[in-house]
């Protein structure tokens, strides 16, 4: 009901600070690489969870399709995209783990997004398939997921991971390198174009501040933090190198090659 509330009283924003900072930092690194347009491009949001970012990318112009297996979710995701990006946003009960029994996706995206999604996994490659599958030749997919060197914010980030994607939806694995997402890429015919990282000792900090707060009350958590949320977007870069502090989240921005060369590694685009 509150986050309903929020969502009538500020738009959009609501969807970036309900949840902890680490969201925040998400769409603030998505924003810098997709940038706005009126072309229609089509972006398929792997994992979608409430949509905030299916949402927030059909409002910088993408027609966007937000996939999730988890109902009640999509449910609240499909209210608040009427209110904030009605005619550009579409959601779907889809099992990311079987994407390949969607034939009507392939090739038919611009852009595939796949937030804090992979860690949950098991078959990562084929996730990393299906998902360049989706792909148009030219399109471009942008990743984020837990950097395997992160300083745990809670002591269940640790482990023990699960091997059962059912778990609760935990993680399968601790996160990633560079060195393992060059792989997956190599392994799906997508090409780096570029990774970065982002949340860091600032976010991380008041996310850990939520999280024990909670325990009480997510609200008093919540409002504890508020005031301070300001501070990650002027100061985590710059706290964070200086200390040498972690970055949460790896991020990847990948690329479908538009033209399949002697030699190289991939899936036709023919």
């Amino acid at each position: 009901m509150w986050k309903s509330l929020l969502i009538k009283l500020i738009g959009f924003p609501a969807l970036l600070i309900h949840g902890d900072p680490l969201v925040l930092d998400r769409w603030l690194w998505l924003k810098k690489k997709l940038p706005q347009t009126r072309n229609d491009e089509t972006l398929l949001d792997c994992g979608c969870g409430s949509g905030a970012f299916t949402i927030g990318t059909a409002r910088r112009g993408y027609v966007t399709t937000g996939i999730s297996n988890a109902k009640d979710d999509l449910e609240s995701a499909k209210e608040r995209a009427l209110l904030l990006a009605p005619y550009r946003t579409n959601f779907e009960v889809v099992d990311i783990r079987e994407l390949e029994k969607q034939p009507v996706f392939t090739e038919n995206f611009d852009v595939a997004l796949c937030l804090e999604v992979i860690e949950h996994i098991s078959d990562d490659r084929g996730l990393m398939v299906d998902l360049a599958r989706c792909m148009k030749p030219g399109g471009r997919l942008l990743l984020t997921t837990p950097n395997y060197n992160y300083a745990a914010i809670t002591s269940d980030e640790e482990g023990p991971w699960t091997e059962d994607n059912d778990h609760h939806g935990w993680h399968v694995r601790r996160g990633y390198t560079p060195m393992m997402l060059r792989e997956l890429c190599d392994e799906s015919g997508l090409v780096v174009e570029e990774i970065t990282y982002c949340s860091g000792i600032v976010s991380q900090k008041l996310t850990k501040l939520l999280r024990a707060l909670a325990k009480v009350h997510y609200m008093l958590g919540w409002s504890a933090i508020l005031p301070f949320r300001i501070l990650p977007p002027i100061f985590d870069r710059l706290l964070t190198n200086v200390i040498g502090w972690h970055y949460y989240s790896i991020g990847l921005e990948a690329y479908k090659p538009r033209f399949e060369t002697s030699g190289s590694i991939g899936i036709s685009t023919t």
